[in-house]
């Protein structure tokens, strides 16, 4: 298959227009044209020669993913389900809220980690993103909001993001990169499970990016029933390699907490979580878990989750409750499953 425009770092872009003989000047004509255009049709990038666009034509691909189906929460969230090159099928979601509009980004087509709270664990991995799938939805979102900005992204869709540590990780690059979609660190969030190494990688990297680590229990023995990564990524490791990447990056983690009824939201566990993350530059985020059909773990209360947030208190780090969006939907956090493939 083609190499995608989208594949193309600048630099990396400045490199392969030299090969086919052309000026610098080029590379920041044709960024201009996705990354501020939102286009990547070579028909319409008429600032460029024909014989250039041939060029392109004959190299490169330009396919963009459809959406085959949108869905709009009662609360303004937007699904959609997007078909990809081979068929497969992956959502992203749209979620404004005030002056904020964020993405929430899919990284793989399904998920390997198999995560008890979540529905795309249930599918299996069946393949990674490409580098130009992630940014597309990007793209997608931009040309979707018009003339309204794109505040925030997130990559807590449809996948584990360090299991396509590389593609993601250029994805990133070309996020942030001036010639690129110019967007600041500090509005970009890649969630974990908490693969180590990959964190660790991520640590000696130097990309700045914010930090979310699914955590769900402080408390090995129930971690290890939720969530099978902690058998092989226990927690006391987990909490040295995040004390490492804060030191190395500027922006405080966040640790999401799904609070699952009779399970997770005791006093033995809000002890457990504040043991954890005394010692961490951290905030935590408490989700109440979103229904799942066919699952057998049940949503707590509202008196059970201010009883725990309560327990909590008293520790030293921001704990806010998340309310979940787009649940309506199928929308929210762990709901994403592909349901149409």
């Amino acid at each position: 298959m083609k190499q995608h425009l989208l594949d193309f770092h600048p630099l990396e872009l400045e490199q392969y227009l030299t090969t086919l003989g052309e000026k610098n000047y080029r590379v920041k004509q044709i960024t201009n044209w996705i990354f501020r255009n939102y286009s990547i049709d070579i028909d319409q990038m008429t600032t460029l020669p024909r014989s250039l666009r041939e060029k392109l034509t004959d190299d490169l691909t330009f396919f963009m993913p459809e959406i085959i189906k949108e869905q709009l929460s009662r609360d303004g969230t937007r699904k959609f389900l997007l078909r990809l090159y081979d068929n497969a099928q992956i959502e992203m979601v749209l979620i404004p809220y005030k002056e904020k509009n964020t993405l929430c980004v899919s990284s793989q087509v399904g998920c390997s980690r198999e995560c008890q709270f979540c529905a795309t664990g249930s599918l299996g991995l069946v393949r990674n993103l490409e580098t130009y799938e992630i940014l597309v939805q990007i793209l997608l979102a931009k040309r979707i909001l018009n003339d309204k900005k794109l505040t925030n992204i997130v990559f807590m869709g449809m996948g584990e993001p360090l299991d396509n540590y590389d593609n993601l990780i250029k994805a990133v690059t070309i996020l942030q990169h001036d010639l690129g979609f110019k967007f600041s660190p500090r509005r970009i969030t890649l969630s974990t499970v908490g693969i180590i190494p990959k964190i660790d990688k991520l640590s000696e990297s130097g990309l700045k990016l914010k930090l979310a680590v699914s955590l769900n229990s402080a408390i090995q023995e129930k971690r290890e029933i939720i969530m099978p990564v902690a058998v092989k990524y226990p927690l006391k490791e987990l909490k040295k390699s995040l004390l490492n990447f804060s030191k190395k990056n500027p922006y405080r983690i966040t640790f999401e907490y799904v609070m699952i009824k009779d399970f997770n939201i005791s006093r033995e566990d809000a002890l457990a979580l504040r043991k954890f993350i005394g010692d961490i530059s951290a905030k935590v985020n408490l989700i109440k878990w979103n229904q799942i059909e066919g699952y057998s773990i049940e949503s707590p209360d509202e008196k059970e989750i201010d009883n725990f947030i309560n327990l909590l208190l008293p520790a030293s780090k921001a704990i806010t409750f998340r309310k979940s969006r787009g649940t309506d939907i199928k929308a929210a956090c762990g709901q994403l499953a592909a349901e149409y493939v």
